[in-house]
């Protein structure tokens, strides 16, 4: 990726996945990993805290949150609106992911739990447990809508599901999801960003 925006100027590529993962999973939040979502978003490098931004607030069930990605004293004109774009994509991503929710098997979320919580697995072992789990679910999914949408839902879901089931996890996972996402659907993100 490059360290450019995705046009040119504004957000860092490298920035594009984790908002448009961590917008994902605040939509979806909730009280299992909501106090771990906070923690996470203070950890990203560069990123500021918490804080609501128009009709979102933070609430008490963690169900609605704004951004918390800013650009300490350094936003660039365009990443402030590329910001907001993401958070509307993950948004979309996001109810078109609740209609899809029920195709991922509690069995397969337990076992890609237990994958995870393996401590000896290197970052590439667990991309490789999270590609397998989502091919599994890829098999039983009706194919009515592109395969790279389809494979980045489901990869967020699978990470929301993960993050629900153990919270603890949510941090790893993030990660996984992100480089993951970065290694095999970067193309198709920075394309939604772009149009």
């Amino acid at each position: 990726m490059d360290s450019q925006g995705i046009n040119g100027t504004g957000l860092r590529a490298e920035n594009v996945t984790n908002l448009l993962v961590l917008g994902f999973l605040q939509i979806h939040s909730d009280s299992n990993f909501q106090q771990e979502l906070e923690k996470l978003c203070l950890e990203l490098p560069g990123q500021g805290h918490w804080q609501a931004d128009g009709d979102d607030e933070l609430q008490t069930d963690g169900s609605r949150i704004s951004r918390c990605f800013y650009f300490e004293g350094r936003i660039e004109p365009d990443s402030e609106r590329q910001e907001e774009l993401i958070q509307n994509i993950a948004r979309c991503l996001a109810h078109v992911g609740d209609e899809m929710e029920c195709h991922i098997q509690p069995r397969l979320v337990s076992r890609l739990v237990e994958q995870f919580q393996n401590r000896s697995l290197s970052e590439e072992d667990r991309r490789d447990c999270l590609a397998k789990a989502l091919e599994e679910v890829m098999q039983t999914f009706p194919r009515d809508m592109e395969i790279e949408k389809t494979k980045l839902i489901i990869t967020m879901l699978l990470a929301k599901r993960v993050a629900g089931h153990t919270p603890s996890l949510l941090r790893d996972t993030f990660h996984t999801t992100v480089n993951f996402i970065n290694q095999n659907l970067f193309a198709y993100v920075r394309n939604l960003v772009r149009n």
